[in-house]
């Protein structure tokens, strides 16, 4: 599934720290508003980038991670983020 792609309301599990957070917002582009469950709950901007997979339901009620894919706008925004090392 794409980043642009992701709905209101679908939970997601974050790179790096294995994290769930549910998506807050219909936008697209490099940025999604989230609520995270960490240490916190907490509302803020997470990157595309950092959003690794989605949980989905299939046809047959299977529950699933289904990996989350960049558009060549977002990889291309995710290599110029990593050039200054976040």
């Amino acid at each position: 599934m794409l980043a642009n792609d992701l709905k209101k309301g679908m939970r997601v599990r974050l790179r790096g720290t294995g994290w769930l957070a549910d998506v807050a917002d219909n936008a697209k582009g490099n940025t999604r508003m989230c609520k995270v469950y960490g240490m916190y709950t907490e509302i803020g901007s997470v990157y595309t980038k950092d959003i690794e997979a989605v949980w989905m339901t299939d046809a047959d009620g299977n529950d699933r991670w289904e990996k989350v894919e960049l558009s060549p706008r977002q990889a291309k925004a995710a290599q110029q983020i990593a050039a200054f090392g976040f």
